[in-house]
């Protein structure tokens, strides 16, 4: 064999070292860089991981409409039935909490039909145009703790522009004089001691007739009709034979005594009869007995019957007149159970009337019903009035006020007070244009004052003109909050408690960022993955 042929040439060998050296490096290259990309792309398909399953674990939905409503899976608004959208999370890149102390709150105004509605300065709403409400729980003083409000009321803030718009007036509890004073409703009566009946105790004939109408005003003595009576015309015959026969006797030296006994009978019979004394007198005088007779008044008053017209025949027991005497009269005022104690025999009254404006009319308590009415549950209370001009007119309506003894204590005006069913609350200015709302105990008062037991120091200044706007603005607040709280959202978190459920959004008080714009995360649904 030929030694030649197993061992090339160096030329060969320099022939197939150079490709082989080229081939080796690049397949070392190659090997490298898929190595590296393999790493690479296992490495990005990590992240990518990682970021996904943190973004999946941070995705919620959220009710336009209701931004209290937010929870962690997709559905419906329990409030409305609207679906919920989508709200970014936050993303991977976030920045950690750090443990260094917030900076102080900043104010924030919210609208009161819109609670989305939220900017850092006062304005108006852009849906509906009302005036933003100051948020409470911002601001310097966030930090500092509300009092706690009555069921359904919440504390507010209204700035001194919007105070002045609706003239709301504030007044300081004060110590005064409260009690011994109390007003009811009263009607004015005819004195039933006053009346007088005009009776006809024999039958006769009306021949004149001189108290004409009802309403005619009468005075005592004051002539009222004159009257045929043939029972009338006989006792006036007995009663001049008496005093003939007493007469006749005295003269023929008999008894005296019984000529006096005779006259005395006969004269006492029309005495009975009415037959006015001067009547008698002139029949004594004048020896003849007339066909008719005239009646006068018994009293001064008001005619308020009559039942005759001149010819008309009269029997015995008839009445044909009543006279009322207006110079005294009653006043009945109603008093509850509760005022009772107040009023006693004696007790000064006033009168007011809406005819006397400018007047009062002064009087006593002269009597108390023992008897209570069942329908309205009240007693009357009988005033005594003087009416000596007559200017107090039976059934008019009044205003009375029952003036007892006073003490101290302290007093608000009493239009300050909101009688809430059985509840009264007041509107206590805190400062700064904040009203807290407050629940107070009553003691007496009048159309001016009431004493306030307990819930109100003397000093503290209470809402007295447009309350009821601040008790209105109160609920609405009360209401939002309510509808923002954990326990709006508990229906919906029922049905998916082993999901995370439903969790509230931050009340009205504190509301979210996100609260303001709840659409605007959905139009990026892929802001978290650096897209």
């Amino acid at each position: 064999m030929n030694t030649e042929t197993n061992h090339p040439s160096p030329a060969h060998r320099r022939t197939f070292g150079l490709p082989a050296l080229v081939l080796a490096v690049l397949a070392t290259a190659a090997v490298a860089g898929g190595a590296g990309f393999f790493v690479a792309t296992r490495g990005t398909g990590d992240g990518h991981a990682h970021a996904g399953a943190a973004t999946a674990a941070k995705e919620q939905w959220q009710c336009p409409m209701h931004p209290s409503i937010v929870q962690d899976h997709p559905g419906d608004c329990p409030i409305c039935g609207m679906k919920l959208v989508k709200v970014e999370a936050a993303g991977a890149g976030a920045a950690p909490k750090s443990s260094a102390p917030t900076a102080p709150q900043k104010d924030q105004w919210q609208c009161p039909m819109h609670p989305s509605i939220v900017q850092d300065h006062p304005g108006d709403c852009p849906i509906c145009g009302m005036k933003l409400v100051k948020v409470e729980g911002t601001g310097a003083g966030a930090g500092e703790p509300d009092e706690p409000a009555p069921e359904g009321l919440s504390a507010v803030t209204i700035d001194a522009a919007r105070q002045q718009l609706i003239g709301l007036r504030v007044a300081h509890a004060e110590r005064g004089a409260v009690g011994g004073s109390w007003r009811t409703s009263g009607r004015v009566a005819v004195d039933e001691t006053r009346v007088h009946h005009v009776n006809v105790k024999f039958s006769g004939f009306m021949e004149k007739v001189y108290a004409d109408f009802i309403g005619r005003p009468v005075k005592a003595g004051e002539p009222l009709y004159s009257i045929y009576s043939p029972e009338l015309l006989a006792a006036q015959q007995e009663y001049l034979l008496a005093l003939d026969t007493r007469k006749r006797l005295a003269a023929s030296g008999g008894m005296s005594t019984d000529g006096d006994a005779l006259v005395a009978a006969a004269r006492r019979k029309l005495e009975l009869w009415d037959v006015p004394r001067s009547e008698i007198a002139r029949i004594e005088r004048t020896g003849e007995a007339t066909r008719t007779l005239t009646f006068y008044s018994p009293a001064g008053g008001v005619l308020t019957k009559k039942d005759v017209v001149p010819g008309m025949r009269v029997n015995a027991g008839d009445m044909p007149f009543e006279i009322v005497d207006l110079s005294r009269v009653w006043v009945l005022a109603d008093a509850y159970e509760s005022d009772l104690r107040h009023v006693k025999v004696g007790t000064p009254a006033t009168l007011a009337l809406k005819a006397f404006p400018n007047r009062t009319f002064n009087g006593r308590v002269a009597f108390i019903d023992p008897l209570l009415d069942p329908k309205s549950r009240t007693a009357k209370v009988r005033v005594e009035v003087p009416n000596p001009k007559g200017e107090l007119k039976p059934e008019m309506f009044g205003e009375v006020v029952f003036q007892g003894t006073s003490r101290e204590g302290v007093r608000i005006p009493a239009d300050a007070v909101i009688h809430s069913g059985t509840k009264s609350v007041v509107f206590v200015a805190r400062g700064d244009g904040k009203f807290q709302p407050r629940e107070v105990q009553l003691g007496d008062g009048d159309a001016a004052f009431v004493e306030v037991v307990s819930g109100v120091e003397a000093g503290e200044g209470v809402v007295t003109r447009a309350n009821f706007l601040v008790d209105s603005e109160s609920r609405l607040r009360a209401s939002l909050a309510a509808l923002a709280s954990p326990d709006a959202a508990a229906p919906a978190s029922a049905g998916h408690a082993g999901h995370g459920g439903a969790t509230a959004a931050p009340p009205p008080s504190s509301p979210a960022p996100a609260a303001a714009e709840p659409a605007a995360p959905a139009a990026n649904p892929h802001a978290g993955h650096g897209r």
